[in-house]
């Protein structure tokens, strides 16, 4: 269970920065997320709640929980280039390569779980 444990620290090693810099109004947040909004808020809020359980699930894994939460991401990482209407914001390029290593994670739980 090597990569979907990489993929909980992937998202350790994602959010903690990201969710520090939102809160902190960085510049880089402004420029990649946009100024402050209730919506900024929001998404800040979904990005907190995957940073607990990515930390709660990699001291106490659980592959159904993991591929659950991973599964969650892929699709709303993929789905954002089209809700957004572009590939070029940095947010966008960084959500779809994590998307595919999640789904490489996703994969793996699903052929040892067989």
């Amino acid at each position: 269970m090597l990569f979907p444990k990489l993929s909980l620290l992937l998202n350790l090693l994602v959010l903690i920065p990201v969710c520090t810099g939102l809160f902190l109004k960085a510049n880089w947040a402004v420029y990649s997320y946009g100024i402050e909004t209730p919506a900024r808020g929001i998404l800040l809020s979904i990005y907190l709640a995957i940073l607990l359980f990515s930390a709660v699930l990699l001291f106490k894994f659980d592959p159904k929980f993991v591929m659950a939460l991973l599964s969650v991401q892929v699709v709303y990482k993929v789905l954002s280039p089209i809700m957004v209407g572009t590939l070029s914001n940095p947010v966008i390029i960084s959500n779809l390569l994590i998307a595919l290593f999640h789904s490489y994670s996703i994969y793996k739980i699903v052929i040892t779980e067989k």
